[in-house]
């Protein structure tokens, strides 16, 4: 038993650092987005408002909502199996055809970068442009935006 242990943390580890860097960086990064899809609520929002616009307005609210729960629960199962075998080949993006490899955002808002010194261009100045809270729904303002 101690053998297959010591044999079996050998053969972890080598898997481990003969991957490379960029598969499981990738895959990883990609898994840590998509578990906390459902605290980010793009799916949802983006289910409402293509079943209100495609369907009805009155399905967006039913019908749209529960899609939207739907596939965010899915992403973030997704996420939580790539966070798991982030190690282990392959490393493209699973289920492709039922959800986008990349987080997803309502066609009437894509946000931008984060108002901060770490991207501004005026960091001298104290302010520049770029989104306040792009992570919260509704918060479209912009601060200086040329």
């Amino acid at each position: 038993m101690r053998n297959a242990l010591t044999f079996l943390g050998v053969v972890s580890l080598t898997a481990l650092f003969t991957a490379g860097c960029a598969g499981p960086e990738q895959k990883l990064g990609r898994g840590i987005g998509n578990t906390f899809e459902i605290a980010r609520m793009g799916e949802l929002r983006r289910s409402v408002e293509q079943t209100a616009v495609l369907d009805s307005p009155d399905a967006g609210y039913t019908t749209g909502f529960i899609r939207g729960v739907d596939r965010s629960v899915a992403r973030a199962g997704i996420g939580i199996y790539e966070i798991v075998t982030f190690p282990l080949p392959p490393y493209h993006p699973v289920c492709t055809r039922y959800l986008a490899p990349e987080p997803v955002y309502p066609d009437n808002y894509t946000p931008g970068l984060v108002s901060d010194p770490m991207f501004d261009t005026d960091t001298y100045v104290g302010f520049s442009g770029g989104d306040v809270m792009p992570l919260v729904p509704n918060s479209r303002f912009h601060v200086f935006d040329n």
